[in-house]
C-alpha cells in the first residue's frame, strides 16, 4: 500500500502541472488528500497508534488547510508560482496522512473526524461546482481542454465533491464497521 501511496502522490503532483484546468487541479488535490493519504495511513496502521494525535484536531487542521488554499488570494499565488503549487500539494498530502493516521489509531474519534471532513469536502465541492461564475482567475484562463472556464470549474467542484466526500465518508463508515465488528461477541 505504501508504494501505491507514493505512486499516487507523484501522479497527483504531475496532474497539478498537467495543464488540465480546474478539473485536473481538483483531481490532483483529491488524489493526494483522499486517496494517497489513506493508503499511507493504512500501510502504517501498526505504527499509527503512537503519536497520532486527536482525530478531531487533525480534522480541524485539514479543514483550515483545504479551505485556505481555496481562498482567492492564496489560490492566485499558487497558480503563479510552481514552488507554491508544490507546497500546496505537499500540504494536502501531509495533512491528509496526519488525519487518516489519527483516525485509524483512534477509531471512535476517527469516525467523527472523517465524517465531518466528508461534509466540509462536499460543501466546498458544491460551492465550487454550483458557482454561477468562474471563481479563480488563473484557472479561468486555462480551462481543461474542451471546456469553457465555468464548465471546467463546475466539473472540478464535482470531482472534489465525489472523490473527497466519498473517500472520507466511506473511510468513516469502514472504521465504524470495524469497531462494531470488534464489539460483537464471538
Amino acid at each position: 500500500m505504501r508504494r501505491a501511496g507514493w505512486a499516487l502522490a507523484i501522479l497527483s503532483t504531475l496532474l497539478a502541472f498537467a495543464g488540465l484546468g480546474m478539473t485536473g487541479h481538483m483531481v490532483a488535490h483529491m488524489i493526494a488528500v483522499a486517496v494517497a493519504a489513506p493508503l499511507f495511513a493504512f500501510s502504517d496502521a501498526g505504527r499509527a497508534r503512537v503519536g497520532a494525535g486527536a482525530p478531531l484536531a487533525w480534522a480541524m487542521a485539514e479543514f483550515l488547510v483545504v479551505w485556505s488554499w481555496h481562498a482567492p488570494a492564496l489560490r492566485a499565488i499558487a497558480d503563479h508560482y510552481a514552488v507554491v503549487t508544490l507546497i500546496e500539494q505537499a500540504s494536502f498530502l501531509a495533512i491528509g496522512v496526519a488525519l487518516w493516521r489519527s483516525a485509524v489509531a483512534q477509531p471512535a474519534a476517527g469516525v467523527a473526524a472523517l465524517l465531518l471532513t466528508s461534509m466540509h469536502m462536499t460543501l466546498l465541492g458544491a460551492l465550487i461546482g454550483l458557482a454561477d461564475r468562474p471563481l479563480f482567475a488563473m484557472m479561468a484562463m486555462h480551462a481543461a481542454p474542451g471546456l469553457d472556464a465555468l464548465a471546467d470549474q463546475q466539473l472540478g467542484g464535482v470531482a472534489m465533491l465525489v472523490i473527497g466526500g466519498a473517500s472520507y465518508c466511506l473511510g468513516g463508515l469502514w472504521l465504524l464497521g470495524t469497531m462494531l465488528k470488534e464489539r460483537t461477541p464471538a
